[in-house]
């Protein structure tokens, strides 16, 4: 089986080739000369993953599987959410983005935050959405320099050290992305 994760985020890229079998060959965009941005513009996370896996469907005929991932804050009504990519503007800066969030959230108790994932799947003209979750909270300063995006300030449940200082393969045990394409390949097995 062959199929396309639509995104150009080779961090994203290397996570999900750990977890999928290799049964399925994962194409990336670039394998199939897709090299445009590929659009984002809904207001839900979820919205996003289904139009950009219908978007890959549509202009270049591959089955395939899209995500969309925010990291939303309780303090501040779960922003940054959709726009996580470009809290702080459409340079799509992690370090921007991390320091607008610190900001954001200096002197508020509460700093309880989770990442969410939806995975969108375009099989065989059918469309089917997967979601993970992971909770924790953000830490005042950044830790670590593994991973990608908010890495270095989330800390999830129970563990005491940041996205940004584990290993890739324990993130994926833990983390949102993880267990959303889980959930995407429990569903391959059973086809």
């Amino acid at each position: 089986m062959k199929l396309v994760f639509a995104t150009n985020n080779l961090n994203k890229l290397r996570e999900v080739q750990l977890l999928i079998p290799e049964y399925i060959k994962l194409l990336s965009l670039k394998d199939i000369g897709c090299f445009e941005d590929v659009p984002e513009t809904q207001l839900t996370i979820k919205g996003n993953a289904i139009q950009k896996a219908e978007y890959i469907k549509k202009h270049y005929g591959f089955d395939c599987f899209a995500d969309d991932t925010g990291l939303e804050v309780e303090m501040l009504n779960g922003e940054p959410g959709v726009f996580s990519a470009r809290y702080a503007g459409e340079q799509r800066d992690a370090n921007d983005n991390m320091a607008l969030l610190l900001n954001n959230l200096k002197n508020k108790p509460n700093r309880n935050a989770q990442f969410k994932t939806v995975v969108a799947l375009h099989l065989n003209s059918k469309l089917e959405t997967f979601t993970g979750i992971c909770k924790g909270e953000i830490t005042a300063t950044k830790h670590g320099d593994q991973g990608f995006g908010y890495d270095p300030i989330f800390k999830a449940k129970g563990y005491h050290k940041t996205f940004a200082e584990i290993s890739l393969q324990e993130k994926n045990t833990i983390g949102h992305r993880g267990k959303a394409v889980r959930l995407l390949v429990n569903f391959l097995n059973n086809l």
